[in-house]
């Protein structure tokens, strides 16, 4: 898998799944721009990521900022967005609207208008990757929310496919990783979920963020492969 002389750019890039991505695109020989709201963790990504990296800090939320930020990159060839907040879990008795509204703006309309800003800049052959969950067909309880926004991002996906076509667009559905997408939980927890997790699904394993980052190469890489949302997710479908 080569991609010598292409360039990425990743919003979400500067840890979990989006770093992973930055880490396996600069070994396949792409350079990477990563963007992330916090200055300190952009500098702390590109100074780990070494030669070929470059960032900015990025609040995804603001449209000015991320079409600035994507003006000055430059013409690449792959938008991966992965940016968004710790999850947590919210009931329906206990919905806070503004939450609720927050969570869709970071994880839906900022990648719906990243891909707005990055259309115009996209090289031919180019690709654009989503990130959405298992959630969207196998959500539990407390999921309405998660499940929700990765539903939107799958029809999202297939419909830009269509529109944006023949620039691919897909996505990537992660079941649950070791990532610090769940830093909102404590340690204890956690492992506990980790364990649990693992022990139910037929790889007998929790996934890790480089499980996710190989399907997002994939997704660049592939030439012939659109509209489609690869799930991530060690079985969880299945049981």
């Amino acid at each position: 898998m080569t991609m010598q002389g292409q360039r990425v750019v990743v919003f979400g890039g500067t840890s979990g799944i989006g770093y992973a991505v930055a880490q396996r695109s600069l070994a396949a020989g792409a350079s990477v721009a990563v963007a992330s709201r916090r200055k300190a963790s952009v500098e702390a990504a590109v100074g780990r990521l070494g030669e070929g990296a470059t960032g900015r800090d990025v609040d995804v939320a603001d449209a000015a900022a991320v079409a600035s930020f994507l003006q000055d990159t430059g013409p690449f060839d792959h938008l991966v967005y992965t940016a968004g907040e710790p999850l947590s879990m919210m009931e329906i008795d206990k919905l806070d609207l503004g939450r609720a509204r927050a969570f869709f703006e970071a994880r839906f309309f900022s990648a719906l208008g990243a891909v707005h800003a990055a259309r115009p800049l996209l090289r031919e052959g180019g690709s654009i990757t989503l990130t959405s969950g298992s959630a969207a067909d196998r959500p539990g309880a407390g999921w309405a929310l998660g499940a929700s926004v990765c539903g939107a991002v799958n029809s999202l996906t297939r419909a830009l496919a269509v529109e944006l076509a023949p620039l691919r667009v897909n996505a990537v559905a992660p079941g649950i990783l070791r990532s610090p997408i769940w830093s909102e939980m404590d340690i204890e927890q956690q492992e506990a979920m980790y364990e649990q997790v693992g022990k139910s699904l037929p790889v007998g394993r929790i996934g890790e963020v480089g499980d996710a980052a190989d399907a997002y190469l994939y997704c660049m890489t592939q030439p012939y492969t659109t509209g489609t949302v690869l799930p991530v997710d060690g079985g969880t479908l299945l049981v």
